[in-house]
């Protein structure tokens, strides 16, 4: 067996030989390491630190010319494509800074292993899921504290650190990400860190089983490679039931539902009460309502520099998308502004690019639908609570 000059563990689980490759994700030498291994001819498969989503991401940049943008706004999934669009500006500014591809080791073992004929192993968690269960794990103010920094630090035009780069040799680009949220925050290192090993352990055992192949080369980052191996040796339980219960994401919990319902009960019968009062004290509630909801609404859009017909339809469609927690304002505007500068393949294409600098996320009509569909419903909840609490001064006004 070749030397190894990057972490390596070797452990004989169920009759299966299996490697655990500790790579940095920004390592050429990691890379080399890979090829080494691979050409000796030993392994029968080849397992990745990767998901499906980012596997077509890694050897596909096109396939983000396949995102249905009117289903991720149907489908209320924009923050999450925002987030996911964020992490690829983190990945994009290494490039540019360094000159280093993240997932450089991943390619080659990916590619070698199809030259040799060889199954490939997709053993770590959808990021999306993964996303979703720390957002699950989190308060509702710490989750929109924490994807507001994401953005922040992650379309910041800073150049990135030293730290931050050595902390890449140590796990990978999510977690780095993370690292300065997850410091002695259990709610994030489950999610993002203990609970991933315990699925890529189980993947492993999955898959090792069901393609029968009795030596495995798993190229993981280093940051992995102790947990996934302790749970290895420890875990006995069927490893479908482990992935099908971390891939669960956890119910919604109730309270910010329970609130926004609330607060339509009250602003509902505030107009009532207008109107039972005075009718003309009920037309200044409304109009009070629609100036506010539908001017913030209307201001976040023009600010995201959308369309003049979507900043229309943000001041027409907030005052009523306020009144029905079930619909946001950016559900109506995001359609909007799609359906007046649809994307062509460039921008798909430089989207990638883009989104590294704050400028790109206004400049590529992909982004810039999301930006329209966050700021016009940041604009919408603004006014929303700006409105209700000039209500509540109009009506005790009425009463003195």
């Amino acid at each position: 067996m070749v030397d190894s000059t990057e972490p390596r563990l070797d452990l004989v689980i169920d009759g299966v030989e299996l490697t655990l490759l500790g790579t940095a994700h920004v390592s050429r030498a990691s890379a080399e390491q890979v090829r080494k291994l691979i050409q000796t001819g030993h392994y029968e498969a080849v397992a990745v630190e990767l998901c499906r989503s980012r596997f077509n991401a890694l050897l596909d940049p096109r396939s983000l010319s396949q995102m249905d943008l009117f289903s991720v706004i149907r489908q209320n999934r924009v923050y999450m494509v925002v987030a996911n669009l964020a992490l690829s500006a983190y990945q994009q500014r290494l490039a540019d800074q360094f000159g280093i591809e993240p997932g450089a080791e991943q390619r080659m073992a990916v590619r070698l292993a199809k030259d040799l004929d060889l199954p490939v192993m997709l053993i770590d968690r959808e990021i999306g899921l993964t996303l979703k269960r720390i957002s699950a794990s989190l308060g509702w103010w710490r989750r929109y504290g924490l994807f507001a920094g994401l953005m922040a630090a992650m379309v910041s035009s800073d150049e990135v650190t030293e730290e931050e780069v050595e902390r890449l040799k140590e796990g990978d680009v999510l977690e780095t990400t993370f690292a300065e949220f997850a410091a002695d925050r259990r709610d994030l290192y489950v999610p993002l860190i203990e609970e991933r090993d315990l699925y890529m352990a189980a993947k492993l055992r999955r898959e090792a089983a069901r393609l029968g192949v009795k030596r495995i080369l798993a190229v993981v980052g280093v940051g992995h490679l102790k947990g996934i191996a302790a749970n290895l040796e420890r875990d006995r339980t069927d490893p479908a039931g482990v992935v099908a219960a971390l891939e669960e994401i956890p119910p919604p919990s109730r309270w910010p539902s329970m609130i926004a319902w609330a607060i339509l009960v009250l602003i509902l019968a505030g107009f009532g009460y207008g109107f039972a009062t005075s009718p003309g004290l009920g037309f200044d509630l409304l109009i009070s309502w629609v100036l506010i909801t539908g001017g913030l609404s209307a201001f976040g859009t023009l600010l995201a520099a959308g369309h003049p017909l979507t900043i229309l339809s943000a001041f027409l469609a907030a005052p009523l998308t306020t009144l029905n927690p079930a619909v946001g304002a950016g559900m109506v505007t995001g359609a909007v502004e799609l359906y007046l500068r649809k994307p062509n393949v460039g921008d798909f294409s430089r989207l990638r690019a883009d989104v590294a600098t704050w400028t790109g996320w206004w400049r590529n009509r992909v982004s810039r639908v999301l930006v329209v569909f966050v700021l016009s419903s940041l604009g919408a909840a603004i006014g929303t609570y700006v409105a209700g609490f000039r209500m509540v001064e109009q009506l005790f006004r009425s009463t003195t």
